[in-house]
């Protein structure tokens, strides 16, 4: 049954109940401390988020192996040792009964050389094609093994910190992508091959994560509609992806799409950007085979018609908000607010036809600061400030280098 009131609740399958339809997209925080641990800056974070109004709130990437980082200040949930500030994160949004899920990544081959502990791993020794990324070691049967194991141990852990949920990252190029895609997962074993064969980690990521946790608890999957890339992950074989796991379990499918390699948030068709949703289309043809799973789309959304016109036309279940909660931490609560409300969003970044565009590609520089503009404002919440709108795209810059060094400006996603 579709609605058109944000404010309804939704009933997952494992029977959670999300109080709207309003999410807090999984965000980049880079804000642990040097060993891999939540701190007081993430509690204050999500504290301020769990008041703004959300239905949802899902956190960045947690590493499922602290030898495999995507960037410097990633959490790291790989055994027990963190447990105790994970309760405390995980308490962060309690009183306001907020549901918090765990978003649990592994970078494979686009693993930071700044925090990376070991050689980079992925289902094919192929190289992200960013400036100055290293070829990776291909996974051998028995690490695919292990990595799956690693997606189950670090949702058990996130069960038994508090948190009410968890997100498989399968989406921006990362491992589960990367075994996706046969640009990037050129095997012929049992895990590439065909689209059926790449699909297999997905699918089993999933089935051993929902076989750890309890019924209530709840597993969700980020998924790429395409990676927009000649020869890569299409439509097709991401709609063949969502049928596939549409049995396994799930309780919330979010679309999404691109990679490092193709910023697709960044150059969205202009048939889609009209409608304030980058990847509406793409869960409008994919409705059918997901049957109950419910979808989120995140990209895009600023105005309470458009976001109200998606719910109504039953193209998607859940709202996803991302960067716009950087800068209005209440978006949520600014949206339900009034019929006509609008929430503001930030770019930031160089003339793409200044003297830097001769030197340089300035697309990509400025899909990195404004990344980092973006992360620059988590800190400050972080620390127990407001957003600060007026912060330089040249602050955001050395913020940024120090914190990712020479890959600072390689295309990233958050």
């Amino acid at each position: 049954m579709t609605v058109s009131d944000l404010s309804a609740p939704l009933t997952l399958p494992c029977g959670q109940v999300l109080p709207n339809r309003l999410m807090k997209s999984a965000l980049s925080e880079v804000l642990a401390d040097r060993h891999g641990a939540p701190d007081h800056r993430l509690e204050r974070l999500y504290a301020t988020w769990a008041t703004g109004g959300y239905g949802l709130l899902v956190t960045g990437n947690v590493m499922v192996d602290g030898r495999q980082i995507g960037e410097p200040g990633n959490v790291v949930a790989e055994d027990e040792r963190h447990l105790p500030q994970l309760t405390r994160w995980a308490a962060a949004t309690r009183a306001h009964g907020v549901p918090l899920w765990m978003q649990l990544n592994h970078p494979g081959r686009q693993a930071n050389p700044m925090a990376l502990r070991s050689t980079p791993v992925a289902p094919s020794p192929i190289a992200v094609k960013i400036p100055g990324a290293s070829t990776p070691r291909e996974l051998t049967g028995a690490e695919i093994e292990d990595v799956i194991e690693r997606f189950a141990t670090t949702a058990a852990i996130a069960e038994k910190a508090g948190f009410d949920g968890v997100q498989v990252h399968a989406a921006h190029g990362y491992l589960v992508a990367q075994f996706l895609s046969p640009l990037s997962n050129q095997r012929t074993d049992d895990w590439g091959g065909d689209p059926e064969r790449r699909m297999r980690f997905a699918i089993e990521v999933v089935r051993r994560v929902r076989s750890r946790v309890s019924p209530g608890f709840a597993v969700g999957i980020k998924l790429n509609s395409a990676d927009f890339q000649r020869g890569g992950f299409t439509e097709e074989q991401s709609k063949d992806v969502v049928a596939a796991l549409s049995t396994e379990g799930l309780d919330l499918i979010e679309v999404s799409g691109g990679s490092y390699e193709s910023t697709a948030m960044f150059g969205a068709a202009a048939s889609t950007v009209e409608r304030e949703a980058y990847f509406l289309e793409y869960a409008r043809a994919v409705r059918e085979v997901a049957g109950d799973v419910p979808l989120a789309v995140t990209g895009g959304f600023r105005s309470r018609t458009a976001m109200e016109s998606a719910l109504s036309s039953g193209d998607c279940d859940v709202i996803g908000l991302g960067r716009p909660t950087c800068t209005t931490p209440d978006a949520a609560n600014v949206i339900l607010a009034g019929a006509d409300a609008r929430i503001a969003s930030h770019r930031i970044g160089f003339s793409t036809t200044g003297l830097l565009s001769r030197v340089t590609d300035v697309k990509a520089v400025n899909s990195a600061i404004d990344l980092g503009w973006h992360e620059d404002q988590l800190h400050r919440m972080g620390a127990g400030l407001q957003p600060d709108v007026s912060r330089t795209k040249l602050a955001a810059a050395a913020s940024l280098v120090r914190r990712n060094g020479r890959d600072a400006f390689a295309k990233r996603r958050g």
